[in-house]
């Protein structure tokens, strides 16, 4: 389990980043595009946390991602 950041930079583009780490995983445009991507690395990395900061550095929406399923339906 993972739990990942999505952070503003100061050249205006978005970073999701696993927790605690110092450089981005990915770097997108929206907030939306970094809030997808990590959403998807915590999925993949079995569950966790998905944190997205405002400009001033604060929390502003948490959501908790559950593993992925190892059996979808099929459809």
């Amino acid at each position: 389990m993972s739990n990942y950041d999505v952070v503003p930079r100061d050249d205006g583009k978005w970073a999701s980043r696993r927790a605690g780490a110092t450089r981005a995983s990915r770097v997108h445009d929206t907030q939306a595009d970094a809030k997808g991507a990590a959403t998807t690395f915590a999925r993949n990395s079995g569950g966790g946390e998905v944190r997205v900061h405002g400009h001033d550095g604060k929390i502003r929406d948490a959501a908790t991602i559950g593993k992925a399923d190892p059996f979808p339906p099929r459809g």
